[in-house]
């Protein structure tokens, strides 16, 4: 290797060359010129000058002291040491400084190494080898789709419920060896089993199982020692980026190399310097330094691109520093050029610190493949090939497989496990291996294998057991640990700093997310407001007591219960959590108890301006002992409900469970608080749960704190009779004492609620104990159930339509009967099948053409140009490519000639036939769109039908339409999974078949004019892009007229296409004709005009994007334009419009915006969304469950109430609580409207598939039977047990009514508010507001009588005062009351007068109430009420109004639903803003109403992307 590099040593300067090398800047990002791939690094990487050989020692020994190893290549001993070069330099040169312009990473890099050489560290650094490795997992390939029925039916299916799911073998018998610095690429098509090998190197092998067999060694360690110990030095990075979208780069790579931060530092710098010093030279290595201070961001969140999130990923890893790292698809979404520079950096990192990588890649050009050292192939779960990737491409060639030119060697590698791509090279045909056992069998008997195995023996001697390296490793380990860390612990950093770190983290996160704590506040404001004024000015007297009892129980339970949606945030950070943990970063639950100390000073302001507002304007207790001991109760209370949630979500896989069981919890926490029903009403079912609902504590404590020692004048109403004199006359409340007009507060809350002053700080101590013992709770469940489960993707069929082949548990294998590689016969046939197919699809006469497309938009108030001026046209017979670099304008062009822009200022002239479009443009067209968007409940075929009969003509028979599907699904080759339920990614179609679908329902429309298609082979493997091309190709040459944007196809597809127009930055044209064979007509004009010549090995898709990207030495769109091709464009498009003009007119057809009338459309859409509920049986189990469970629990815990006062207000607390799960209703409904709208606006409004009016009059109705059925069996579980059974038959009906009213007015008012909304969240939020308020003012919590004058219109404006007025009335209609005890006013008549004598004059003035015991003369008994109607009187509720209370609950029904469809019309049809109505006020009333209102509603302000709009679904 020595002599190699000295005889090709090269004639630079070492500094220079090497400067040149690996040098990156500031300003300019990341530089990896020149680029060294795995043929040529050997031979010219870091070339020196061959007569300098102590420049070679010091290069070999910066690669051992990187590395911990030792030299990898010989080095003279002349024995002269030149000085180092930055020896002399200070460490303060400017160099050094990853801030300074003049920052020299090679120069750092040697400093670096001469500090550690000094301090005498090592890097530690490993292979690994794999033996005989298999893994599997639980499940099947096959999963039969639920329904509603499939509910009932799960009885007779007891066989399924209890059988175990199948061993899936994922893995079969994979044997190799990877030695520290080499790179591993990872191939194979999706559902290979790529990401399983990763994970099982890695050891993430949760939701698998590795057989007995299997073993894993790192340089000799085992890999359960190493898993446990070395934790973070084995690392799977997934494909999704996870991170704290609010962090800034700079914060959250700050907080990675804290985590890791050494305690033995260079220079013994203190850990604060040392992280951010290496995270600025890691953000100035990726290209970040001028992202420090921009968030990271999400979905949801605005703040870096996708490539430069990708690169904080990155740089989080390399800040991890682990010798191995693993890297799944993480290329995915990355142009060719930041790919490339991604597996570069992985490279450097190899060659420089002996990082070892496996890479899985799709699509990997030839210059990713060539930096790597080895391949792996796997096929269908098994190795086909392990070894160097220079003899990867002749093996399979040898086996007798044919790489056509120009196809790059990973895609060959791919296609040869694919046997629809794949072909034989001549005479090979009968010899080749076929199945992937056939293919596993050939590399077992290959001398590749047995170089594999000589190898692993190698390497096994000389790992010997893994002592050396387990001591080396465990060493080196123990000398970067900070003190008082476990000698057996991965973690670098102790628990305490790991605490420290993790709450830095978590206030950076609240302050740069400042707007939602804001936002928090102001609604607590807005909340403590609103219940404090309405108890403002309630008189202190006994008539107060209850508006006491009510605000008390409204403070602890809003303090309590908003904790509940901590459950979402820990729902959003457990993947990331996970990630961290893997990195050995730190314990989950460190940042369990870091989020609580963080969370601790806002809970306290929050908490402390909701209870002076509410406090003081409620007019509770003006004593300063009185207000602390309540601020006190209410903060230890939330603090104990937040510990309670937090533990329900730690405890808990789904974000579904955890909800569910907080929602039965809120629901038993507000009935045994002891308001709603009191202690010695409640039943010996759940009265025990009393003694473990923590709420119940406080509202004790805070009841008695009111009360205690204070003296209440009775009400003047209360006072029996009210002319007694002396001892004869009692107030009739509870606790009140014969002769007293005073009322003891102690005595009143003692024979209510059983409650005593005694008990204050005993309840305080029990709330500490809950707290104490759900926050360990909390930390143990964070620190155990952080970890996600793998799950293996399947298919999804109805039961009874699954595929034969699939039925008896056979894999439908390509090969088991007749090979079907290109080239044989078979396949030709195939072939022939599908163009026949193919060629029913009508051929297209149009010709669409375009001229001088202009977009122009406005960005912050500055004019920028989108596209500028682009002429063109699409023939039919033509497939037509639309490429650019990046941020050219290609999806914005291909929305515009679609119309489907609906931003800026669009000029330019569009015909089609040289005529101006119509209405009916859209809908005669196909759009395949990037995303492919499909309803996860319909079947493939479905789906297509749909497309097909709303698409398609009015004229065209049903039958023809379903005809014409079949032969789309034959043309697409979809028959095997034409009747496979759609799904989400993993739980049904893979990307490709969805792909396919996207493609099939565009397709299934008959599209008249053209098809569009943006980014058809985006996400996918290069045999899936091949397959979607080559059909493309085959729908052109049966007379469809194709426009295809694509990303960076291979040289092979490119061919595939006709023609090309290419863009630019700014929406300019820099070519626009014919793509030639071989691409030489295109290529010919660029060389013509100046360009370098593209060689005959290139991919000319990549030398074109090369051409004009940042490097470009020319503006090509201003060449294009002196061209005589140019020229040529327009004088074509004047032909085309000629000819056209000439042509004979054309049959009439329909220019309707839509093909069918709006009464099929609603027909079709209605049946769709039946389709849609009916198939998706959690919503509608969830659904039933709330409703049923809640009203057994509601009806049960106020079963058959006692006929006494008391019993009669808990009996309307029984009705009320019903009410209380209008807000989870409406939130599970929701939802499914937005998923159903997502589809809809984004796919089905732009091809005008059918009208809007149509899709919400399907959502709105469909929902109602469903609404209409739970309403009965609520009333079943609710009624009975807590009105009997004794009630006549009209009061049982109309008491039926009531609640189907109101189940239907929870789904309609559902649809009314999520109508204009952008997603669930937002309009959950307003929901929640606006249901509260008609809670608060349904004149239950407080009387209309004792309202404020000015919140009394919103009492006779709340629909809940009118259900509930009317369920009262007829519920309670006619019933006798019997005082209780310590209800009723007990006193002596004067001396010789009976009590009917004594109170005859009050009885007969009109009293209320009834004398028990009329003769006695001692001990009078007066109950102060008769009948419930007279208790109903006192809240405006009046049985002679049930029919008008019915009839409005209708009105407001009927009020939704129009409401719905103006607000659906206005904001998303209209797209009405008020900033668009008038100037500068409407931008203020914007700003403060649209703006301000989203962050009081919603966690996020950035608008949501579409298809996203779902996943904000929570409940609040």
């Amino acid at each position: 290797m020595a002599s190699q590099r000295d005889e090709s040593a090269g004639s630079l300067p070492v500094d220079e060359h090497l400067e040149r090398e690996i040098s990156t800047s500031s300003s300019e990002g990341p530089r990896f010129e020149p680029l060294r791939t795995r043929k040529t690094r050997d031979s010219v990487s870091y070339q020196v000058d061959h007569h300098d050989g102590d420049t070679r020692s010091e290069l070999a020994r910066i690669a051992t002291l990187l590395s911990g190893g030792q030299p990898s290549h010989t080095s003279t001993d002349t024995g002269l040491q030149r000085e180092d070069t930055v020896a002399g330099m200070d460490i303060k040169s400017p160099e050094f400084n990853p801030h300074h312009p003049s920052f020299n990473f090679f120069l750092w890099l040697r400093k670096y190494v001469q500090l550690l050489e000094q301090h005498n560290f090592k890097r530690r650094r490993s292979g690994f080898t794999f033996e005989n490795l298999s893994v599997s997992g639980k499940g099947s390939a096959l999963v039969l789709q639920k329904t509603v029925g499939s509910i009932f039916m799960q009885p007779f299916r007891l066989r399924e419920i209890f059988s175990n799911p199948p061993e899936k073998h994922i893995l079969r018998n994979f044997n190799g060896h990877v030695n520290s610095g080499e790179l591993l690429i990872v191939l194979g098509r999706p559902g290979s089993g790529c990401s399983t090998f990763l994970k099982s190197v890695c050891a993430e092998l949760q939701g698998l199982q590795l057989s007995k067999d299997s073993s894993i060694t790192y340089s000799g360690i085992k890999q359960d020692v190493f898993s446990k110990e070395f934790k973070g030095e084995a690392i799977y990075n997934q494909e999704n980026e996870k991170h704290f979208p609010h962090l800034t780069v700079g914060e959250t790579l700050n907080f990675a190399a804290a985590c890791r931060a050494p305690s033995n530092r260079v220079l013994d710098v203190p850990r604060k310097v040392w992280a951010e010093h290496m995270a600025s030279v890691m953000m100035n290595i990726f290209g970040l330094s001028h992202t420090r201070n921009t968030k990271v961001g999400d979905d949801f969140v605005r703040g870096v691109s996708g490539g430069e999130r990708k690169r904080v990923s990155l740089a989080e890893m390399a800040l991890a520093g682990p010798p191995i790292a693993a890297w799944d698809n993480s290329t995915r979404g990355l142009d060719s050029q930041t790919a490339l520079e991604f597996i570069r950096s992985l490279r450097t990192a190899a060659d420089i610190g002996g990082l070892t990588s496996l890479i899985a890649i799709y699509q990997a050009s030839q210059a990713i493949y060539d930096l790597c050292d080895k391949a792996i192939v796997l096929y269908e779960g098994r190795q086909i090939y392990f070894g160097p990737t220079n003899n990867a491409k002749a093996y399979f060639e040898e086996m007798g497989w044919y790489c056509p030119p120009r196809q790059t060697t990973g895609d060959f590698l791919t296609s040869v496990t694919n046997a629809s791509e794949r072909r034989p090279r001549q005479g090979f045909e009968n010899r080749v291996p076929r199945t992937a056992e056939d293919f596993e069998k050939y590399w077992l008997q290959s001398p590749h294998f047995k170089s594999a195995r000589e190898e692993i023996s190698r390497a096994e001697n000389e790992d010997a057991d893994g002592k050396e390296a387990l001591a080396t490793f465990r060493e080196s380990h123990q000398r970067r640990k900070a003190e008082h860390t476990r000698p057996k612990s991965p973690y670098v950093i102790n628990i305490p700093m790991q605490i420290r770190l993790c709450t830095t983290r978590a206030y950076q996160r609240l302050w740069n997310d400042k707007a939602s704590t804001i936002a928090v506040v102001f609604s607590q404001i807005a909340q403590a407001l609103i219940v404090g004024s309405v108890f403002y000015g309630t008189p202190l007297s006994t008539g107060s007591f209850f508006a006491k009892g009510s605000v008390l129980f409204f403070a602890v339970l809003l303090s309590a219960l908003k904790s509940i949606v901590e459950i979402n945030t820990l729902y959003a950070q457990r993947p990331i959590v996970a990630k961290h943990k893997s990195y050995a970063f730190y314990h989950p639950f460190t940042e369990a108890v870091a989020g609580i100390v963080a969370d601790l000073p806002i809970k306290f302001c929050v908490t402390t301006i909701f209870n002076v507002i509410l406090y003081f304007l409620a007019g509770l207790r003006t004593e300063p002992s009185q207000f602390f001991i309540f601020f006190l109760f209410n903060f230890v209370s939330m603090l104990t409900m937040s510990a309670i949630f937090r533990s329900t979500a730690a405890v808990t896989k789904t974000i579904s469970a955890a909800m569910a069981i907080a929602g039965i919890m809120v629901l038993w926490i507000v009935i045994y608080t002891g308001f709603t029903i009191q202690y010695s009403y409640m039943h010996p079912w759940f009265k025990w749960s009393r003694w473990i609902n923590p709420v119940s504590y406080a509202f004790e404590g805070l009841l008695v704190n009111e009360v205690h020692g204070r003296e209440f004048p009775c009400a003047a109403a209360s006072l029996v009779p009210p002319y007694g004199q002396g001892r004869n006359f009692e107030c009739a409340v509870a606790g009140a004492i014969p002769g007293e007009n005073n009322v003891s507060g102690d005595a009143w809350v003692q024979a209510s609620y059983g409650y005593s002053y005694s008990h204050i700080w005993r309840n305080l101590g029990f709330l500490f104990a809950f707290l104490v013992f759900f926050f360990a709770v909390y930390f143990i469940a964070t620190e155990l159930n952080s970890d996600s489960t793998s799950t293996a993707e399947f298919l999804v069929f109805r039961r009874g339509r699954v595929p034969v082949y699939l039925l008896h548990g056979d894999r439908k294998d390509e090969e088991t009967a007749v090979v079907h590689e290109k080239g044989t016969a078979s396949n030709a046939a195939s072939e022939a099948k599908q163009e026949d197919e193919i060629n029913a699809l009508p051929a297209q006469k149009d010709v669409f053409t375009w001229r001088n497309v202009t977009l122009d938009i406005k960005i912050q108030g500055e004019p920028r140009r989108l596209l500028d001026g682009i002429s063109g046209w699409v023939k039919p017979g033509t497939l037509t490519a639309l490429m650019g670099t990046s941020g050219a304008g290609k999806t914005t062009l291909l929305d515009a000639l679609a119309q489907r822009t609906n931003i800026g200022v669009l000029t330019g002239d569009m015909f089609v036939n040289g005529k101006p479009l119509d209405p009916s443009f859209q809908r005669k067209t196909g759009y395949v769109q990037q995303q492919d968007l499909h309803l996860e409940t319909t079947t493939v075929r479905e789906a297509l039908r749909f497309s097909a009969y709303l698409r398609q003509p009015n004229t065209v028979s049903k039958q023809e339409k379903e005809a014409f599907v079949e032969e789309v699904i034959k043309m697409l080759n979809m028959e095997d999974f034409s009747e496979a339920i759609v799904g989400n990614p993993g739980e049904g179609l893979n990307v490709e078949q969805r792909k396919l679908l996207t493609i099939g329902v565009e397709l299934a429309a008959k599209p008249a004019l053209l098809i569009f298609l943006d980014e058809p082979t985006s996400g996918l493997d290069s045999q899936s892009s091949w397959s979607i091309v080559t059909f493309l190709r085959k729908l052109a040459n049966a007379g469809q007229a194709v426009l295809c944007t694509i990303h960076q196809p291979s040289a092979i597809l490119f061919q595939e296409f006709d023609r090309l127009l290419f863009l630019m930055k700014g929406g300019r044209t820099i070519y626009f004709g014919e793509i030639g064979p071989n691409s030489r007509t295109m290529l010919d004009y660029f060389e013509r005009n100046g360009a370098h010549r593209c060689d005959d090995a290139a991919n000319p898709a990549e030398y074109m994007l090369d051409l004009c990207g940042k490097s470009a030495d020319r503006d090509w769109s201003e060449v294009w334009k002196t061209t005589p091709e140019a020229r040529e464009v327009q004088a074509e498009l004047d032909r085309i419009h000629e000819a056209k003009r000439t042509d004979p007119p054309a049959a009439r057809e329909s220019t309707s915006e839509f093909a069918v009338p709006l009464t099929s459309q609603i027909y079709h859409v209605t049946i769709r969304v039946f389709q849609q509920y009916w198939r998706t049986p959690s919503y509608i189990s969830g659904k039933f469950l709330l409703g049923i469970m809640a009203a057994l629990f509601i009806g049960f815990s106020f079963y058959k109430q006692k006929r006494t006062s008391s019993g009669l207000q808990n009996t309307i607390f029984g009705v009320f609580m019903l009410v209380s799960i209008f807000s989870t209703l409406v939130q599970q409904i929701m939802p499914r409207f937005v998923i159903q709208r997502s589809l809809y606006e984004v796919r089905e409004r732009p091809s005008k598939a059918y009208s809007w009016i149509a899709f919400l009059v399907a959502n709105i109705f469909v929902e109602i039977p469903y609404q209409i059925v739970l309403a009965i069996l609520m009333w079943v579980s609710w009624y009975f047990a807590i009105f009997g059974k004794n009630q006549s038959d009209q009061t049982r009906g109309l008491m039926l009514l009531f609640v189907v009213q109101f189940m239907v007015f929870t789904s309609t008012f559902a649809h009314m508010v999520i109508a204009a909304m952008p997603d669930a969240e937002t309009a959950g939020n307003i929901a929640t507001l606006l249901f509260s308020m008609m809670l608060t003012f349904c004149g239950v919590l407080q009387t209309p009588t004792a309202l404020p004058g000015f919140w009394i219109f919103m009492y006779r404006v709340s629909p809940m005062t009118y259900m509930i007025s009317g369920w009262a009335a007829t519920g309670l209609n006619g019933r006798l009351v019997e005082c209780a005890r310590n209800e009723l006013a007990v006193f002596d008549p004067p001396s010789g007068q009976t009590c009917r004598e004594y109170l005859a004059a009050y009885l007969d003035g009109g009293a209320p109430g009834r004398l028990y015991n009329p003769s006695a003369t001692a001990g009078c008994e007066y109950c102060p009420l008769t009948s419930a109607d007279q208790f109903l009187a006192g809240s405006n509720i009046y049985y002679s109004e049930r029919w008008r209370n019915f009839g409005i609950g209708f009105a407001y029904i009927a009020f939704n639903i129009f409401a719905c469809i103006m607000l659906y019309y206005l904001f998303r049809v209209r797209r009405v803003s008020i900033a668009n109505l008038a100037a500068r006020p409407a931008r203020i009333a914007d700003l403060v109403l649209y703006r301000g209102l989203r962050r009081l509603f919603a966690r996020h302000a950035e608008p949501t992307p579409p298809g996203k709009e779902a996943d904000l679904h929570r409940a609040f």
